[in-house]
């Protein structure tokens, strides 16, 4: 036979058993729960004719000696059997087309006696009457065991932004095919049903973590559950039960404001098909019931005591306390308490203490007054500022300022704080004694001061007070104006720091370059003092002086009282020998020219003559 023929055969063949009409179902036997919904998908290929098919289901049943009952048709309204014809009237058994040759039967709520053998039949469209034109499975129908209880409900009682919340939620299936339960707790409405996409306003339900059948907790996509799920502030765990059911835990470490809604459990029965694939077959919902979510920012309060105005002698102890309140669950949140001061003459305002969330006390405007106070915690909510003798530097408007980190035990330093709010202001006088001071600075009367010698600039300082008291100097010193010869001080200069005598007797020395020193002449008299003095030290020179007072306690603080010299101008003549040698230069140099002049005049006379003598021979 010619191989073409042969070909040609073998194509006929492959059409032949490629137009072969088959329908298929699931592979059985099916168990589904009384109660639920069954879907039978049923297929058909290799047909001819429409690309639309007809479906026809039979039912057999074993009580009825496995006579064929019509279930439902998509070609014909009076197909179903007395058994189903309510039910398709109804719509509660009906078949959707997923496509022309592909379609569903579903029974919205199976019924214990819909167990049996279900069967597809497509009539033909077929020239030749070939192939598998019918397909069935068999639908097992089990009781509906899938219980589901709550321990306790939500009170309805508002709860604080940050506070923990707990849900407990019972499930079980008691049936004798191997089932498995997934759990879903979910909210529906609240603030964050404004959260979804443009054009869902009417979806609002929103998963916030789940369970699934084979353990694994997933968390819903809606809102910031998958985020706070990977930090850890959204839980889910199972907890073996009695013989009622196991225990679903869900936990949300800090609640938002966004968690307001009603609360809901979803329990799910699932089972394996003998194809591989799971089916959900049983479904319950429990109510959990409504919760709210109050902002901190509505409930937090932040006051201090005292209130208002605040009088104190000098020496005497301040305390200020900061109440929090409104922050709910004091051990799902962390605090940030800051005292802060603005100076009683206005000004920046600084940090004075703070007591981090750590527990750690840091100290900002002065840190040299860590030893003489103290911030701590005194209860639950109630954090006190101490000093333990209040100064004429601790007057001011002092206010708490209060963060809250929400659900964070333990903030990181770039972790913002969820809401941050400050006390009113109190305002703390120090009464101090009347004290006036007035300085005035000299240079002493003498010989003129030349470069080398040792300078001299005296400060004379003049008290009035009552007690012990004490003065610090200070002296500056100002660039020359290049106007007037530099008898006046630059105006925009506020002067270099040369050296300090503290009240206590202590000297410092800050310049660079000249050496110097600072003593006390007389109880009011004290003198700075710049050995070799050089060209560079010329200029204006002033002192500021600061009085300090002792308290009741015999400490000493500072008064505030100050008072600023006017300038004094130290300039610097040359030395003797300096101006010795100027004319001692010119001398020798006039007299190496004049003797230069009289070599060179003796000599061009000379040679002249010699010049005559010469040609005269």
């Amino acid at each position: 036979m010619a191989p073409w023929r042969i070909a040609f055969i073998c194509l006929q063949w492959v059409i032949h058993y490629a137009l072969c009409r088959e329908v298929t179902v699931p592979d059985g036997p099916l168990y589904r729960v009384a109660g639920f919904p069954l879907t039978l998908p049923c297929a058909v290929t290799g047909y001819e004719g429409s690309r639309t098919q007809d479906f026809e289901w039979f039912q057999y049943r074993s009580e009825t000696g496995g006579h064929q009952i019509g279930v439902v048709s998509t070609q014909d309204p009076g197909f179903p059997y007395a058994p189903f014809q309510a039910r398709v009237r109804s719509g509660e058994i009906r078949v959707e087309r997923d496509s022309g040759d592909r379609a569903r039967l579903v029974v919205q709520r199976l019924r214990s006696d819909d167990q049996g053998r279900f069967e597809c039949y497509t009539p033909s469209t077929d020239t030749r009457y070939q192939g598998n034109y019918s397909a069935s499975v068999v639908v097992k129908v089990i009781p509906d065991t899938l219980l589901i209880s709550h321990p306790r409900t939500l009170s309805g009682q508002p709860m604080t932004e940050g506070s923990e919340l707990q849900l407990t939620c019972k499930a079980s299936a008691l049936s004798q095919q191997h089932t498995h339960l997934a759990i879903t707790f979910g909210v529906r409405g609240g603030a964050g049903a404004a959260m979804g996409p443009p054009g869902a306003q009417g979806h609002t339900l929103r998963e916030i973590i789940s369970l699934d059948r084979g353990l694994a907790v997933t968390a819903g996509r809606g809102g910031s559950y998958d985020k706070r799920y990977q930090a850890g502030e959204i839980g889910l765990e199972k907890r073996v039960g009695d013989s009622s059911g196991d225990l679903y835990v869900m936990k949300i470490g800090a609640l938002a404001p966004e968690d307001s809604g009603s609360y809901f459990c979803e329990a799910a029965q699932w089972i394996r098909d003998p194809d591989g694939t799971w089916q959900r077959i049983a479904q319950r919902t429990m109510e959990l019931g409504n919760l709210t979510v109050q902002p901190l920012a509505d409930s937090l309060m932040v006051t201090s005591t005292p209130s208002g105005e605040v009088t104190l002698q000098v020496g005497s102890p301040l305390s200020l306390t900061c109440v929090v309140g409104g922050v709910g669950s004091w051990t799902r949140s962390s605090l940030l308490v800051q005292w802060m001061r603005r100076g009683a003459g206005g000004g920046v305002e600084v940090e004075v203490a703070r007591l981090g969330p750590d527990g750690v006390v840091s100290w900002g405007d002065d840190s040299t007054r860590q030893g003489a106070a103290s911030m701590e915690k005194e209860g639950e909510g109630k954090y006190i500022l101490r000093r333990f003798a209040a100064y004429p530097s601790d007057a001011g408007l002092y206010r708490c300022a209060v963060s809250v980190y929400a659900g964070k035990l333990n903030p990181g330093p770039s972790d913002p704080a969820t809401v941050t709010q400050r006390s009113e202001g109190v305002l703390v006088n120090v009464k101090t004694k009347d004290v006036s001071v007035a300085a005035v600075a000299e240079v002493p009367r003498g010989p003129l001061l030349r470069r080398g010698n040792t300078v001299a600039v005296l400060c004379n300082v003049s008290v009035t007070t009552t007690g012990p008291s004490q003065v610090e100097i200070q002296w500056l010193s100002k660039r020359q104006s290049p106007e007037g010869l530099g008898e006046k001080p630059m105006a925009d200069d506020p002067g270099r720091v040369l050296a300090l005598l503290t009240y206590d007797g202590l000297s410092r020395i800050y310049a660079n370059g000249s050496e110097l020193s600072v003593d006390r002449l007389a109880p009011d008299c004290y003198r700075l003092r710049i050995h070799a003095a050089r060209v560079e030290d010329q200029g204006h020179y002033l002192c500021q002086v600061a009085v300090w007072g002792q308290d009741p306690n015999g400490a000493w603080y500072n008064t505030g009282a100050t008072a600023e010299s006017s300038t004094v101008r130290v300039y610097l003549y040359a030395r003797v020998m300096d101006l010795l040698l100027i004319p001692l230069v010119i001398g020798v140099s006039s007299a190496l020219f004049v003797g230069v002049v009289i070599i060179a005049t003796v000599t061009c006379c000379f040679m002249r003559r010699l010049a005559r003598q010469r040609s005269q021979k």
